[in-house]
Parts: C-alpha cells; structure tokens; sequence
C-alpha cells in the first residue's frame, strides 16, 4: 500500500523521441504508482534498442503494453477494461500483439494467457531485460511469460528513457521489492524482496540528468528508509555480510548525503518511507542539506493499535507519535503526509476514532486516503474476513477525508505572507499567464509568468491560499539558480 498513486497520471500513454531506423510501433500505458512509471521508462528504454518507436494512436500499434497495479480493485477493474478495448481493436489489426507488465503479471498470469485469452505477454516487474526474447516468442506465434522473481536485478545498467518529461522533474529509482509483510499488501508477492542499487550508479544517474538541464529528483522505491547497499544481494542477507562490507555499507541516510553532495543546486525528494525504517540519521541528514526538500511520506494507515497489529505494521500509535515529534524538532516546517485505510477487518467505531485523533495530533499536509478492499493473495484476504458493510467503510472514509482537507487548509494557511523557493515545472491548469510549481513541501505554488520560465527557482510570496493550492507573487529569482 505504501506507494503514492496520482489519479490525474493514471492511463497515460508515454510518447518519445523516434530513432531512425526503427519501424515497429509501441503503445505503452502506465497504472499505478510512481514506480510504475519510472519501469515503463525502463521498458521503452530497452524496446527502442529492439526496433520500438512509441506511438500514442492505439490503433496504430504493433505492440500494446499495459504496466499494471494490484494495490486495490479498483486498478485491477481499470486495467480490465483496458484491455477489453485493446481486444476490440485487435478484431481490426489481427496482428497486433497485447502484453501486460507489472504487478498484476504474476498473479493473473493463467487468467489472463489461458482462461481468457486476452493477451499475449506477460512480463514481471524484474523481467523486462527479458522482452526482446519474450517478442521473438510472440512473433512465432507463441504465447510467452516471464515473471520470475529476481534476487538481484535493479536496472541500474538500463539508462531510462524520460517519457513525457517536463524535461525539470525526473524519477530515479533505488530499490525494489519490499520485506514489510502487512496484511493488506500485494508489494511483497509481486515485486519480491529488498534489495538495493549501487550508489555510485545513482549518483551517476543524477549528475546526467542535471548535465541534461534537470532541476529535481525523487528517488524511489517500494520504502525508500531500506536502502542499505553492501556489495549486492538482498537486504535480509545483510547479516552474512563481511566485516568490510559492514564497515562500507551505504545506508538511505549516507545516500542523502551523496546526492545532494554531487549536486549542490539540485532538489531532492523521496517517495515513500515506512515508520518502522525511518531513523534519525535520515531526519538529520535532512536538516542538515538545504537542497533535500522538507517532505516526508510517512503512511500509517490506522491510528489503532489493534488494527496495527492486525496489519503487521512495525510501530505502534505512540512510536509513530515519536517519530512525528523528532521530525518536527529537526526540521520544523516538514511537510507530512498519509495513507490511511477506512474499515480494515475487525475495525470498530472505537479503532476508527482512534485514527482521527492521530490525525488531530499530526495535522497532515495531505493525504492519500482509502475504503480496504481485500487483495487475493494477501495474509488479510487469506486468514481474514472482510467483516465491515461497505457502507461503514465509505462513512468512516468520508469522514477520514472530512478531517484531512480541514488539516490541509490549516497547513497552507501557515505558509500566507512567506517567501518560498519554487521551481517551475509547467504552466498552470488555471491560466495561461501563470506558472506552476512546487515549494520544498510539495504544495503547488500559482504565480504570473512574468519573465520567468520552467526550470527557474523563483522566489514567490504568498498572498492567497485553497487546501491544495498556494497563489503568489514572484519576487526575484532564488539563489539557487
């Protein structure tokens, strides 16, 4: 569950710059997270070398890939219906080939090869190096899979290809799979254990994109506080590690340290942190860099003991209280946000209390919010029963979202009358003679274009504000340009 999905990304169709030469056509859609994302970057990377220029007219297609999520039903329900329209538009192009890639790979497989019939491909998040033999297979007529699990692949040799990029803001990934086993949670069948990518290869990464002309970063990963780099192999193999391999370990905290070293000017965010993982030397390393944006995801999903414990989440409500009290000691206007889950089995009106007053105490920043729909798969849809009527969960939803865009209003109320550095990312939604970016809390900033442009730091005052939104005043160029 621990990962940021953004609704208004969802179904994108990822257009690139063609090579020459190349004469097979891809249409490439991503579901899901950000992770998501940032793999079919990898993917289009790795079929442009195999032929593959990208197109966004379906109906022109060669090969048509959907990157897919299992973190609720709802995606699920989504990406079936994507492929009901791929199918329709196979009925015209016989020769068109369909695959589906990610998270739901592993676990629809059968479904989706030999029951339904409704694609050709099938292809897990650690093998698309894998794809251009998967083609060939398809090519001859044959049915083919590869969503075998890897100890080891990261995709740190695989030089992404930035996919409708703003050509300011890119996603750099440094680990995959997960070891947190919560109930709830498809991740760890899906994407496999922890492991970490080499630092030198990150940081790599992130001095080409700035001699590219990008401003910021966010590093990813299914929790991102794991990172821990000794050499290579998974994380829970840490402890058979040598004593040198012990003594050079690179943690998220030195990894911090590291890129924002290597590129004084250029800002650095990260996905999702999980509570249990996040140490003080991260908070530190934080406070200590001003170019490390003050933003932190922090999901708790219940601010009940008893459900926490059902969850198998590694902190209690009054651990996570610490935690959110160091934060605020070290960095004092970190920016916080959430996941939350209304109405996880066994949820009593008391539990449900419970999270809205853990909500009182934080007063989050915003909020990723959600009714628990039982994944197939998962300890809490094997061992237990999906007791609450939905119309509890949706009541206690309602109510979860009530008290989070209250607490979001009173955070950006606290930023009226400042100055704060915004890098320009795109024109604004609203107006054609706006910008719009983000300040280090996340929070998009609207300020008139003047003579500025995308890839500024600007300096912005803030005169006016909504619960999502801060509306400013330019007032020179930060000194971070």
């Amino acid at each position: 569950m621990e990962k940021i999905i953004e609704e208004d990304k969802q179904g994108q169709s990822l257009n690139l710059e063609h090579s020459k030469g190349n004469n097979r056509k891809l249409f490439i859609e991503s579901y899901g997270c950000q992770m998501n994302f940032s793999d079919s970057e990898i993917v289009a990377s790795i079929l442009s070398k195999e032929g593959f220029n990208t197109t966004q007219n379906l109906e022109d297609a060669d090969l048509v890939l959907v990157n897919t999520c299992s973190i609720r039903d709802k995606a699920e329900q989504t990406v079936r219906k994507r492929l009901e329209k791929y199918n329709a538009v196979k009925k015209i192009n016989p020769s068109m080939k369909i695959g589906v890639l990610g998270c739901m790979a592993e676990r629809l497989k059968e479904k989706f090869l030999e029951e339904e019939k409704m694609v050709d491909l099938v292809v897990g998040p650690d093998a698309y190096k894998d794809l251009p033999n998967l083609i060939n297979e398809v090519d001859e007529g044959r049915n083919a899979v590869n969503v075998i699990l890897s100890k080891e692949e990261t995709y740190g040799d695989v030089a992404p290809v930035r996919l409708n990029s703003n050509g300011v803001t890119a996603f750099v990934s440094i680990t995959r799979g997960c070891d947190n086993m919560c109930t709830f949670c498809v991740v760890p069948f899906t994407r496999g254990r922890e492991r970490s990518r080499d630092p030198q290869s990150i940081v790599e990464e992130v001095n080409d994109l700035w001699n590219k002309g990008f401003k910021e970063v966010t590093l990813l990963g299914q929790n991102v506080d794991s990172y821990l780099w000794y050499g290579g192999g998974l994380k829970k193999d840490f402890i058979k590690a040598t004593e040198m391999q012990k003594a050079t370990a690179v943690n998220f905290a030195k990894l911090l340290d590291l890129c924002a070293l290597a590129q004084p000017k250029m800002r650095f965010r990260f996905s999702t942190s999980n509570p249990q993982d996040m140490t003080l030397d991260v908070i530190e390393a934080m406070g200590k860099h001003r170019n490390i944006c003050n933003y932190i995801h922090l999901p708790v999903q219940s601010g009940s003991n008893r459900i926490l414990q059902a969850m198998n989440r590694q902190h209690t409500r009054e651990e996570y209280f610490e935690l959110i009290d160091n934060i605020k000691r070290i960095i004092p206007d970190c920016a916080i946000s959430q996941d939350m889950i209304a109405g996880f089995p066994t949820e009593t009106e008391e539990d449900h209390k419970d999270t809205l007053s853990l909500m009182e105490y934080v007063k989050y920043d915003f909020g990723f919010m959600f009714a628990y729909s039982e994944r197939p798969g998962t300890l809490a849809g094997r061992k237990m029963e999906d007791d609450i009527p939905e119309d509890i969960k949706k009541r206690r939803l309602n109510e979860i979202i009530a008290l989070q865009q209250k607490h979001a209003l009173y955070r950006t109320e606290q930023h009226l009358g400042k100055i704060e550095e915004v890098l320009i990312e795109k024109a604004s939604k609203r107006s054609d003679k706006h910008w719009s970016g983000r300040n280090s809390q996340n929070t998009v900033v609207i300020f008139e274009k003047a003579s500025y442009k995308v890839g500024d730091f600007v300096n912005v005052k803030i005169k006016d504000c909504t619960s999502a939104t801060l509306i400013g005043e330019a007032v020179g160029y930060s000194e971070n340009n």
